[in-house]
C-alpha cells in the first residue's frame, strides 16, 4: 500500500531538559500544585514508573522502534512528555529549556530517518518567546509542529496575547497538538485517577472550545490544531454548543455554529471504543481523525487493529495514516508500507 501507517501522539523523555529544571523553585512548586490535581497516590504512581517501566520507551530508539514495528506503526510523530512543559519558568530558563527539548527531539528523529517526525515545544507562558521559538522549531530544528498544553501563564486560548501565537502558526501551516497536563478543578478529581480520566479531555474541551468561541479559527482559517485523546467531550457533545449558540447571546460570539469549526480541527483515534470512535468519525469526518496512542503510558491503546477493523476501508487508510500523511507532509523510508495494521 502506498500509505504509511502514522501514530500523531507518542512522547519521549528528553533527560536533559530535566537536569536544567532540576532544583528550581517553580519545579517544587509545579509539583505541589499535581499533588492537589492528581492526587498524591497517582503521583506515586506516575514517579515508579517513570523511573522503571516507562523509562527505556521514552529514551532508547531501538525499544521505540521494535514497539513500533510489533503494531505495525510505519511512522512515530514524537512529542516530549507533557511533564516537560515547565510553563512555570521564567523567560531565561524557558528559552534554554525549550532549545533542549526541541534539540533533543531532533537529534531523536534524526537517528531514524523516514521512522520518526518530530512536534516541537515552546514557552506558551511566554507568548512573545513562543512566537521566535515556533519559527526556530521548524526552520531549525525541522519540527512538523509543536505540542501546547490546554492554559500557560493564567491564559486561556482566547487570550489576546496568543493572537500573534495563533497567526504565525496559521502562517507557517503547521501542526498545534494541544495535549494536556494537569486540570484546573481543584480536589475534586485528586482520587481514582479523575484528574486523568475525566479532567485531561475536559481540559482539551475547554481549551478547543475558547479556540472556537472566540473567533481563533474564524480569524485564522488555515490554523492546524489537533487535540489529544479525541478531543475530550468537544466533538461528541457538540450539540449543545449548537443550542447555545442558537438561543443565547452571550454563546452567540461567531457568525457560524461551533459544529461548523469541527471542520477546521483535528483529533487522534485515542477513545479505546469502536462505538465512540464511530461518533468521533461522524462529528469530525474522516479526514480529520488521525491515528494516536500515547506511546508509551499505561492510559496508551498502543494497537489499534481491532479498533479500526469496524471501519470501511477507505475510513480505515485514511485514520491509520493517509490523513496524517498528507497533514505533516510525511513520507516512510519502509518497505512495506501499510495502510491499516494486520494482524
Amino acid at each position: 500500500m502506498s500509505n504509511p501507517v502514522v501514530d500523531i501522539h507518542a512522547h519521549a523523555l528528553v533527560p536533559a531538559a530535566a537536569r536544567l529544571a532540576d532544583g528550581h523553585p517553580g519545579l517544587a512548586r509545579d509539583r505541589e500544585q499535581e499533588d492537589r490535581q492528581f492526587g498524591t497516590a497517582s503521583i506515586a504512581v506516575n514517579a515508579e514508573l517513570f523511573a522503571g517501566q516507562w523509562l527505556a520507551p521514552l529514551t532508547d530508539l531501538d525499544t521505540r522502534l521494535a514497539a513500533m514495528d510489533a503494531v505495525g506503526v510505519d511512522i512515530q510523530v514524537v512529542s516530549a512528555t507533557p511533564t516537560q512543559y515547565y510553563y512555570w519558568a521564567d523567560a531565561g530558563l524557558a528559552e534554554r529549556i525549550v532549545e533542549t527539548v526541541n534539540g533533543g527531539l531532533a537529534d531523536l528523529v534524526a537517528a531514524a530517518p523516514g521512522r520518526l517526525a518530530g512536534l516541537g515545544t515552546v514557552a506558551l507562558q511566554h507568548p512573545r518567546l513562543a512566537v521566535r521559538q515556533l519559527v526556530d522549531a521548524v526552520e531549525r530544528f525541522g519540527m512538523r509542529g509543536v505540542e501546547i498544553s490546554t492554559t500557560a501563564g493564567g491564559r486561556d486560548f482566547s487570550h489576546a496575547d496568543l493572537e500573534p501565537f495563533w497567526a504565525t502558526a496559521a502562517d507557517l501551516g503547521v501542526l498545534l497538538f494541544v495535549h494536556p497536563w494537569g486540570c484546573d478543578y481543584g480536589d475534586r478529581l485528586a482520587r481514582y485517577y479523575l484528574g486523568n480520566t475525566i479532567g485531561q479531555p475536559l481540559e482539551t474541551t475547554v481549551a478547543l472550545s475558547h479556540l472556537i468561541c472566540s473567533g481563533v479559527l474564524e480569524r485564522h482559517p488555515t490554523l492546524k490544531v489537533c487535540g489529544a485523546h479525541g478531543g475530550g467531550y468537544l466533538p461528541q457533545y457538540i450539540g449543545r454548543a449548537d443550542h447555545a449558540w442558537a438561543v443565547r447571546p452571550e454563546s452567540r460570539t461567531t457568525p457560524r455554529p461551533p459544529s461548523h469549526y469541527l471542520t477546521q480541527l483535528y483529533f487522534d483515534s485515542l477513545v479505546y471504543r469502536a462505538d465512540t470512535l464511530r461518533g468521533l468519525l461522524d462529528a469530525a469526518g474522516p479526514t480529520h481523525v488521525l491515528l494516536g496512542t500515547d506511546y508509551p503510558f499505561d492510559m496508551a491503546d498502543p494497537d489499534q487493529r481491532t479498533l479500526l477493523e469496524g471501519l470501511d476501508g477507505a475510513e480505515r487508510t485514511a485514520v491509520a495514516g493517509a490523513n496524517a500523511a498528507a497533514l505533516l507532509s510525511l513520507r516512510s523510508s519502509t518497505s512495506a508500507l501499510r495502510a491499516t495494521p494486520t494482524r
